[in-house]
């Protein structure tokens, strides 16, 4: 079996990849650079040259292959890396007719906990949306912002004493309206400094978070760590890494308490069960990162299947709703009380569908970063 040709495909606002083999097995993957989708996409095709007559099941090999390449790498590299990574696993199922978990040691679970995004631009779309969720079944809501999901067009300012006392109010409505039924994964992304976040990770302790997500930049592990150190609530990182070792830079400062290894940026299937053995010597537990298409939640439901220390995965909105129910066909599905079940289908359990390029037109995100009222920039 050889690769016959590999195809970048930007559908909506996601970049898959499409990889198919001279005895007709076809694999997918997806890229989570986001942000950076068409810079992906040049790369995937480079790479092609590469993987085109190769034995497709020779997946670490490949992986070893593309990634020392060259030492410039970063984001839109590694995204490019993942999606091959994930379609040469979902090819490797296919060939042995069995699901990816099973050929990474077989499932220690038979579902998967999941937290659903909650989004809102007011507070009572936040507090409906967290009500909702729990109505629907879920024992856990993320992607939750004690600051709003404001447009970022709009220019901030609050005073400091204005901006935690606000927050901490709003993480206490939240628990109120909720109670104990529902698990709360409070999401800041990097919108403070580490005074700052100490500050409001004390004020928000008694209402019990799950976890407290990016309060700072991760880009420095020791200042995270002493974020950590001074709070007594989980600290989630690394949603924003593109590698093991910078996981492992995190592990061993005691900065983390639960890993976010995005399976397509950390180098698909094949990096994030590293990620997730590394977090397992630590007792750190896994949530995979997922805001993308039913092509990412059905890859990281093969690490939630067969990692031990997996704790929850991120849900996205939408899956079952236009554009994303006309991308592919065996989405994960949802069983009513907060978990996915795992795919049972080879390969990852999803299909391309047919006219899955046409129904869903290419969309580009634009350049766009929240400004301070004094025109300098801040994060959101």
């Amino acid at each position: 079996m050889k690769i016959s040709k590999v195809t970048p495909l930007l559908i909506d606002q996601y970049l898959l990849v499409q990889i198919e083999t001279d005895n007709g097995i076809v694999g997918i993957g997806e890229s989570g650079a986001w942000g950076y989708l068409e810079s992906s996409s040049v790369a995937i095709t480079k790479f092609a040259d590469y993987l085109i007559g190769k034995n497709p099941l020779l997946i670490e090999h490949h992986w070893q292959y593309m990634y020392r390449f060259s030492h410039f790498r970063g984001s839109a590299i590694m995204g490019a890396i993942s999606a091959i990574d994930i379609a040469l696993w979902d090819i490797m199922g296919k060939h042995f007719d069995v699901p990816v978990y099973q050929l990474l040691g077989g499932k220690v679970r038979d579902k998967a906990r999941v937290y659903y995004h909650v989004f809102g631009d007011t507070k009572e779309k936040l507090l409906s949306g967290i009500i909702d969720a729990k109505n629907s079944g879920f024992t856990a809501v993320g992607h939750l912002t004690p600051f709003l999901d404001e447009d970022k067009s709009k220019r901030y300012f609050k005073t400091h004493v204005d901006k935690i006392e606000d927050a901490i109010e709003t993480v206490r409505n939240y628990r109120k309206a909720v109670g104990n039924d529902v698990d709360l994964c409070i999401e800041i992304h990097r919108r403070l400094t580490p005074t700052e976040a100490v500050q409001l990770g004390r004020g928000i302790e008694e209402f019990m978070p799950f976890f407290y997500e990016d309060p700072i930049t991760p880009d420095n592990f020791d200042e995270m760590a002493y974020v950590a150190e001074k709070i007594n609530i989980p600290i989630a990182t690394g949603e924003r890494f593109t590698s093991l070792w910078e996981f492992q830079m995190a592990l061993s400062r005691n900065s983390v308490q639960y890993v976010r290894p995005d399976v397509c940026l950390v180098g698909g299937i094949s990096g994030a069960k590293k990620i997730a053995s590394l977090a397992e010597a630590y007792h750190v537990g896994v949530v995979p990162h997922n805001p993308l298409s039913p092509v990412s939640t059905a890859a990281c439901l093969q690490i939630a299947a067969s990692s031990s220390n997996f704790a929850l995965q991120e849900y996205p909105t939408g899956e079952n709703d236009p554009p994303k129910s006309k991308m592919v066909s065996g989405a994960p599905v949802h069983d009513g009380k907060g978990y996915l079940l795992l795919p049972t289908n080879p390969g990852i359990g999803v299909e391309l569908k047919k006219n899955a390029i046409k129904d869903c037109p290419t969309v580009i995100r634009k350049v766009q970063t929240r400004l301070h009222e004094d025109g300098s920039v801040i994060d959101q």
